[in-house]
């Protein structure tokens, strides 16, 4: 089964939620690590909705030409 993509909203919650957790600390080395990698896709994830959105923008403006 395929997991569903992200949406940002989504995408952003969990990325709010695991640097949470980074920032309460605890977490082994290992934990921590898998955590920061997480965060880095969820900020990718995040960015490509942003420039999804912002080309959306450029796309819709009318040229100054």
């Amino acid at each position: 089964m395929t997991d569903a993509p992200l949406g940002y909203e989504a995408a952003r919650a969990e990325l709010e939620q695991v640097v949470g957790r980074l920032e309460s600390g605890g977490a082994t080395l290992e934990e921590s690590l898998a955590l920061w990698e997480r965060g880095e896709e969820l900020a990718g994830i995040c960015r490509g909705w942003l420039d999804g959105a912002q080309a959306r923008l450029d796309a819709a403006r009318p040229d100054d030409d």
